[in-house]
């Protein structure tokens, strides 16, 4: 445990947390909305700090990042706690875990978490994802910096519902982050994750103009969020506000959790992929394959294959290592040469 960032001590021994656009007002002995920052007399602690329940080697196109180092590994860690309550979250079994009652957590310092990531072949750094990596703030922080000190790359899959000041200081040791964009309406937010709209898409634009590598990913869920208006404006939201070039991961949902509707039908994903062609040079499938769109990477000026993917295995045929195409010579936005 250790004492949290980003907080105000108010009276009667009560704090205001001020990491996410929550605004938690924690009574002493009462834990904010994510379930791991604890107010002990007046404190307000991170219950997670040094604390894992997972710690795993995975491609880093499974994060989903595509345009990020393509074809190499993440070493990937995870704790638990969250400050959406998604109905249909993939990894409830985490994200809505409490440190009182969660037994797998294991003790990993910073340096151990880096000394980890380095011993790995064809790793390029850590990733911070499985459960929201916001509310683990401290700990993310102290482990980018022991990661960047080693020379590697650190990205951040987040929900982006994180307030301006801790997003500032956290940006210049983090390296990319796909941001799960879950809807384009207010109301399935604070409906189905009980949070808001309006800073997740300040988060993106704030990622994008800080020039840090970023791609969304939107899980489309039936009835809910597959209006192919609002998904088209979603879309020309992304084009016009982050730029063309911003990779989008489309991605099926499964009944999970407390969310019981059947799962995307694949006619529903084909279409919105085709309405998200129109706005976006690179969209992509995720938890499902065609074997014709959403999986390759093309040249953007050329058409030509960069990158070919069967589901997490890729074969990079016409990049060169700056980034260009080989066939037109055509720059494009993957970073691929390796910096370590």
């Amino acid at each position: 445990m250790k004492e949290a960032r980003y907080y105000t001590r108010l009276e009667n021994q009560a704090v205001l947390c001020r990491l996410c656009p929550h605004g938690c007002r924690i009574e002493d002995g009462r834990r904010g909305i994510c379930g791991v920052r604890i107010n002990k007399a007046g404190m307000l602690i991170c219950e997670t700090y040094n604390r894992i329940c997972s710690g795993n080697i995975d491609p880093i196109e499974k994060k989903p990042l595509y345009h990020f180092f393509p074809g190499k590994n993440i070493f990937s860690i995870g704790s638990i706690g969250c400050n959406f309550s998604c109905a249909f979250c993939q990894n409830y079994e985490i994200s809505q875990a409490r440190i009182d009652t969660f037994q797998q957590l294991k003790t990993y310092p910073p340096e151990d978490i880096a000394a980890l990531a380095q011993k790995t072949r064809l790793n390029i750094g850590v990733a911070y994802t499985f459960n929201e990596p916001t509310v683990w703030f401290e700990y993310m922080f102290d482990c980018c910096r022991q990661v960047h000190e080693k020379g590697m790359k650190n990205v951040m899959v987040t929900n982006g519902f994180i307030n301006p000041e801790p997003l500032a200081e956290l940006l210049p040791v983090m390296d990319a982050f796909n941001v799960d964009l879950k809807a384009f309406r207010d109301d399935f937010y604070r409906k189905q994750s009980k949070g808001s709209l309006q800073p997740v898409l300040d988060t993106i634009k704030t990622i994008a103009q800080s020039g840090k590598h970023v791609e969304i990913t939107n899980l489309v869920i039936p009835t809910l969020n597959d209006d192919p208006h609002i998904f088209s404006q979603m879309c020309k939201w992304i084009a016009d506000e982050i730029g063309k070039t911003t990779p989008l991961h489309i991605s099926r949902y499964f009944p999970k959790h407390e969310m019981t509707l059947p799962a995307t039908p694949p006619q529903t994903l084909e279409k919105l992929y085709d309405i998200a062609e129109k706005h976006l040079t690179y969209v992509y499938l995720g938890n499902f394959y065609l074997p014709d769109k959403g999986n390759d990477t093309l040249c953007a000026g050329c058409g030509k294959v960069l990158i070919s993917r069967y589901r997490y295995d890729v074969e990079i045929n016409g990049l060169n290592l700056d980034g260009t195409c080989r066939h037109c010579e055509k720059l494009s936005t993957i970073h691929h040469k390796m910096p370590i």
